[in-house]
């Protein structure tokens, strides 16, 4: 079975959603989940660990849903290139899309930097003898060492804007998707070539 254009599109489309659904859900499940299942151990050094261990094996799979949304987003883009030119509203709708995509994986690289550095702090805390009292993975307590307080901030800020910016990413896909039915390419046509 040879594969058409039309074919390429779809097993593209395809690639890109599932990669989208891959990293929106993994981060809610991590945040959701994960972030929050420390609190059952009674440990804050251990609340920290079992949290990192999970993002970091989980790490490799969200990348690789990240990767699939970005390049198949680029074919999806070239494929599309007389739509952004002749079809009013589709070229910028791809600029926010590409651009919530684009944010959304330098968000996640920065969560997990955040994690790392919690991680690090942790580890050096308890080597020196100190107490190291969280919440869960992201939240602080009052005796939570302030250098680990500061950086489990930052990653629940970037651990919540992930999913929002993913999400955003597959709302405005489906919107692109949806432009390609033939009234709403006429009508974008339309208002393009007639204005007002």
């Amino acid at each position: 079975m040879q594969l058409t254009l039309t074919d390429n599109h779809a097993v593209a489309q395809a690639v890109h959603d599932v990669g989208s659904a891959l990293w929106f859900g993994g981060t809610v499940m991590g945040v959701a989940g994960v972030n929050k299942s420390g609190s059952d151990l009674t440990q804050g050094i251990d609340r920290i660990r079992v949290a990192e261990s999970a993002w970091t094996r989980f790490g490799p799979v969200q990348w690789a849903g990240i990767g699939a949304t970005l390049l198949a987003g680029l074919y999806l883009a070239r494929t599309g290139g007389r739509r952004l030119a002749l079809q009013k509203g589709f070229a910028s709708v791809g600029m926010a899309k590409a651009g919530t995509a684009v944010l959304g994986a330098a968000a996640t690289g920065y969560a997990a930097y955040c994690g790392t550095r919690i991680g690090q702090l942790a580890e050096e805390a308890r080597q020196r003898g100190s107490q190291v009292d969280v919440k869960d993975a992201t939240l602080p307590t009052t005796g939570t060492p302030e250098e680990i307080a500061v950086w489990q901030r930052r990653q629940r800020v970037a651990q919540y804007a992930v999913p929002a910016l993913a999400g955003a990413n597959i709302v405005l896909g489906s919107y692109l998707v949806q432009s390609y039915r033939s009234v709403a390419t006429t009508r974008g046509v339309l208002r393009r070539l007639l204005p007002g």
